[in-house]
């Protein structure tokens, strides 16, 4: 029996951010880029979802399939991590990647992009290209893919279905992001707004992952690297979603004004009390597990996903 003073009970959306908190205060300023990667997989790998996975050479990109049983061969998802474009791997995402294609019943294709600063903008969007154009030539139909990423991957999907469109190549058939970067010059309201709610996410980091992303000449607001300033007109359905308590709230929602008026389906989801890409933490979050068979359905529809036959 709980004594007077005793916690009754810890709240899950606090041990999902325990986990983050965790990591971030093993580092200091000592801390080498290679070992906050190591540190990164080790505490977000692992997973239970039954699925198999396949080391692959996408077009020369480090990438993995990961497939639940039965998937049809003709359709797939590419899925870009998030991590700031300094951090996160797929080690670090294959289980919410796995989640993904149990839900969906759709194998994806995760790749190891490169990361900054050994390798600043633009080598992760043509990394993105070239594991996009390897699917195209091992004959997937681009009616027959998705995109999909979290956080920088958020960025990268759009970045890469801007690119693609300028250069006249054919995009896929739809897109999911969640907690999406798509301003990396930081000028939502929800920098301030949320600033006390986020528990992880301030300003200044955001600005000094941008900075390390791009050097010190990039220019935050080349719509290839922020996609909120580019003309959205033409990219295909788009699923956002975003907790409430993330200082990149304004990243979603005023990207998502900005496609919707560029005449772009956009299904905007803001997730009361959650944190950013809380979609990570089935283990924690009952949210998450919601936030995947949203994505799940959202997928089904555009890819007419039926499993194949045992």
């Amino acid at each position: 029996m709980a004594r007077a003073g005793d916690d009754i009970a810890t709240a899950p959306i606090d041990l999902a951010i325990a986990r983050i908190r965790a990591v971030y205060r093993s580092w200091n300023r000592d801390t080498s880029v290679a070992q906050m990667r190591s540190d990164w997989d080790a505490a977000f790998g692992g997973g239970a979802a039954a699925v198999i996975c396949e080391r692959v050479s996408a077009g020369g990109v480090d990438g993995e399939w990961i497939s639940p049983a039965n998937t049809p061969p003709d359709k797939a998802i590419l899925y870009f991590h998030g991590g700031g474009f300094r951090l996160g791997s797929v080690a670090s995402h294959r289980d919410l990647i796995a989640q993904i294609a149990f839900a969906s019943g759709c194998r994806v294709l995760a790749i190891n992009y490169r990361l900054a600063p050994e390798h600043r903008f633009p080598a992760a969007l043509d990394d993105a290209l070239a594991a996009y154009g390897w699917m195209l030539d091992r004959g997937l139909k681009p009616d027959n893919i998705a995109f999909a990423g979290d956080s920088a991957g958020g960025n990268l999907v759009l970045s890469a279905m801007l690119a693609l469109r300028e250069r006249g190549l054919p995009l896929p058939a739809a897109a999911v992001l969640m907690s999406p970067w798509t301003d990396l010059a930081a000028t939502g309201a929800s920098y301030v707004s949320r600033a006390e709610a986020d528990p992880i996410h301030q300003r200044p980091m955001i600005l000094a992952l941008a900075k390390n992303y791009l050097g010190g000449q990039g220019d935050p607001y080349d719509p290839l690297v922020s996609p909120l300033y580019a003309d959205l007109g033409g990219l295909p359905p788009l699923l956002i979603q975003v907790g409430d308590r993330e200082t990149v709230l304004d990243d979603s929602v005023m990207f998502a004004d900005l496609a919707r008026a560029a005449g772009v389906d956009v299904s905007l989801e803001v997730w009361d009390g959650m944190i950013h890409v809380f979609q990570m933490f089935g283990a924690e979050l009952p949210e998450a597990h919601q936030a995947i068979a949203s994505i799940a359905g959202f997928l089904n529809r555009h890819l007419h996903i039926k499993r194949a036959s045992s």
